[in-house]
């Protein structure tokens, strides 16, 4: 079945004239297949054009190591049907190549919620009343507020239909900056690096935010047990901050109630911080807070400090997060969200 926009000498841009009901459904099938991180409302704006860039850089590209084939294999479907360019404009060569790719059984697509507001309360729901140890829930809470805005899929809302699943697009080759290079998935934004995902993945927390919740407490425990003072790596600033002490999983005892789930309230006793830049982002370091492509703003007041805490979660999070400048951010926004939440019990 052909798609709507799929016609010969058809041709959509930001610079053609409106086609509402064929770009909402040229951004249906961009969000789909990973390529449009949110947005269903017919209007062929810059968001749209870039995710048609990082399509067509994908379809130019060679396939992936990771993943056989790649995009590239769509390309040149059809006598004559051949991707050649990075324009951003949607042509008849392009049609094919998204129909095809829309056609393979192969291609595992991202999934939609038909009720996404009761999904996502449920999802939420479940992870304050998780009461495991692996690690603690509020501060996940506090990541999945960061990392999706508490969203395994998005919320219709006005003119916008998207209810897909969220997705974080990660650009980060400087040389070509509409190329999507990582993508997070879901409430906790669990990244993969290749694409697409395989349908084992998108079965398990792709499309069920509580795996996916389940994945962001093995990887913030990974991060904790091997990412701070070793096997895998450390963390600079627990080191400059706490050289001397063993890691600390909690201030109090594990047969005690409030073991692992009293973090809000720990978050409010402990002294408080402001952040303006260009303040290091611990005493003594080189790097300096500063606004970059993820962070347009690097001033924070009134937050936790993160060396006041009796455990080591704080640090945990920032390594969940990777390093460099970029991970300070994320670990000073999610101690802010922190502090934001209701008591946990």
């Amino acid at each position: 079945m052909a798609l709507s926009y799929q016609k010969p000498g058809l041709t959509l841009s930001v610079a053609t004239e409106p086609q509402p009901d064929m770009v909402r459904s040229l951004q249906r099938h961009l969000r789909t297949l990973g390529y449009k991180a949110a947005g269903i409302n017919g209007v062929y704006d810059g968001a749209t054009e870039r995710a048609v860039r990082a399509l067509q850089i994908d379809l130019l590209k060679p396939p992936q190591k990771n993943a056989p084939g790649g995009i590239s294999r769509y390309n040149g479907i059809g006598g004559g049907a051949r991707v050649t360019a990075v324009t951003g404009t949607v042509d008849e060569a392009l049609a094919n190549c998204l129909g095809a790719m829309l056609a393979d059984a192969g291609y595992a697509q991202l999934p939609e919620s038909a009720n996404s507001s009761s999904d996502n309360a449920l999802a939420l729901a479940a992870i304050r009343a998780h009461t495991g140890s692996v690690a603690p829930s509020p501060f996940v809470v506090a990541i999945v507020q960061q990392e999706s805005s508490g969203q395994h899929y998005a919320v219709p809302h006005g003119g916008d239909e998207d209810a897909f699943v969220t997705v974080g697009l990660d650009r980060n080759n400087q040389g070509a900056p509409d190329e999507i290079t990582s993508r997070g998935y879901g409430l906790g934004q669990y990244t993969l690096d290749h694409h697409p995902p395989t349908a084992a993945e998108v079965h398990d927390f792709i499309r069920d935010p509580i795996n996916n919740v389940h994945r962001v407490y093995e990887l913030l425990r990974t991060k904790f047990d091997r990412a701070l003072v070793g096997p895998d790596d450390h963390a600079d600033d627990r080191k400059a901050e706490h050289p001397l002490l063993p890691l600390r999983l909690c201030r109090y005892a594990p047969s005690d109630p409030l073991y692992m789930s009293d973090c809000v309230n720990c978050a409010r006793a402990v002294h408080k911080v402001s952040i303006t830049p260009p303040a290091p982002v611990y005493q003594g370091s080189s790097t300096r807070y500063a606004p970059t492509q993820y962070y347009s703003s690097a001033t924070y007041m009134g937050i936790p400090d993160r060396a006041d805490f009796l455990c080591d979660w704080p640090y945990a999070v920032r390594r969940y997060n990777g390093s460099g400048l970029n991970s300070f951010h994320y670990q000073t926004r999610v101690l802010r969200n922190l502090l934001s939440l209701g008591v946990e019990a």
